[in-house]
């Protein structure tokens, strides 16, 4: 093994990316929601009207996973589906007046967690951090593309 597994980043960002999804689950389970379906609410109410394909590539789900959670969220009345005024076969999600409300709630515990880790750091070092996974975006981000380049040119 070329690279131990304590000196490998991805390790470090995987494990605390799992450990902040479960804190997540736990406080959202009394609201009946998983972390999933909070993503979705909470986007909604920063951007109405996503189709369902753009809400996957936002919340970092597969369309699939995205039109199951739809579905869920709509049949328990948090989220309704319109088609688009002009593109009739693409559906608008919009949150309800219930999801709105449920959001804001589960949205205090969500951001207790968040304030739990932000709390950790001081504010240079929080801000160092998030510069810091932005440049692993990034940096990632060429890497697959050069990788896609590679697969296609073979």
């Amino acid at each position: 093994m070329r690279l131990p597994i304590d000196q490998r980043l991805g390790h470090h960002l995987k494990r605390v990316e799992q450990e902040l999804s479960a804190a997540k689950h736990s406080c959202l389970r009394p609201f009946k929601l998983n972390v999933p379906q909070y993503s979705v609410l909470l986007t909604l109410s920063q951007e109405p009207g996503l189709s369902g394909a753009v809400l996957a590539r936002r919340c970092m789900v597969t369309p699939q996973t995205m039109s199951s959670v739809l579905a869920t969220l709509e049949g328990r009345g948090l989220v309704e589906r319109k088609p688009h005024p002009v593109h009739s076969h693409i559906l608008e999600a919009r949150l309800t007046r219930t999801g709105q409300n449920l959001l804001t709630k589960a949205d205090e515990a969500v951001t207790a967690v968040e304030l739990l880790l932000t709390e950790e750091f001081t504010s240079a070092e929080a801000k160092a951090l998030v510069s810091s996974l932005e440049r692993c975006s990034t940096a990632l981000a060429g890497a697959a593309d050069t990788s896609a380049r590679k697969s296609s040119s073979r």
